[in-house]
């Protein structure tokens, strides 16, 4: 009888295209965006969904979903409520990895790096570009704070609506945006058998280099 949580039979096979050193571009950034692009057609509402990746002073880790918002060759960007366990632990050691996982393409994207604030003109650009429900929520709540009850959060929103009814929702100063400025990338493509394709860049004072890893 097989014993309750054991999933050593789960397995799945990895059927897609290979990922060859001739393939690969010379900066990762344009590697990023040319895969973004292939997830994007495949399933266009996960594909900005990542895995974020931090640690407090003392080394515990912690991570969650949270969603790319833009990104270019300065870095990568998402937005959230400073007073979070991933603001906590950003305040305390500023670093961290962000992972992609496409899967109906095979495909995951590791970045790592140093993470800093966005300025608050940008945090409020997006904040007011975001809808009305989502900005009501970001400033009724303190994210990853106790609360005594659904009813109470909803309160509070309820509250906030009604002191602004025409949606003008200021912007809190505690939320807003982190850039995580890369100095590692690991790109994976399933392969058969696990023998899976694996680059990794790396930045040097000569710029990207770029080594094949072993599955």
């Amino acid at each position: 009888m097989k014993k309750q949580g054991d999933l050593t039979a789960t397995r799945r096979e990895y059927l897609a295209q290979p990922l060859h050193r001739n393939d690969l571009h010379a900066d990762p950034v344009a590697q990023f965006a040319e895969w973004m692009d292939a997830a994007m057609e495949v399933s266009p509402d996960d594909a900005t969904s990542m895995t974020l990746a931090t640690a407090n002073a003392q080394g515990m880790p912690s991570a969650r979903i949270v969603l790319l918002k833009h990104f270019d060759q300065q870095g990568f960007a998402w937005y959230t409520d400073y007073r979070s366990q991933k603001g906590d632990d950003l305040a305390e050691n500023p670093q961290a990895e962000i992972m992609f996982y496409w899967y109906g393409l095979e495909r995951q994207v590791r970045i790592q790096g140093q993470v800093e604030k966005l300025s608050p003109e940008q945090g409020r650009k997006y904040f007011n570009e975001r809808p009305l429900g989502s900005r009501l929520s970001a400033a009724a709540s303190c994210q990853s704070h106790p609360v005594a009850s659904r009813e109470a959060l909803e309160a509070q929103v309820q509250q906030l609506q009604e002191q602004y009814p025409e949606g003008d929702v200021p912007h809190p100063e505690q939320w807003g945006g982190y850039l995580l400025k890369p100095t590692r990338f690991e790109f994976w493509q399933g392969r058969e058998s696990r023998l899976h394709d694996r680059f990794q860049f790396n930045l040097t004072d000569e710029g990207w280099q770029v080594k094949r890893l072993q599955p």
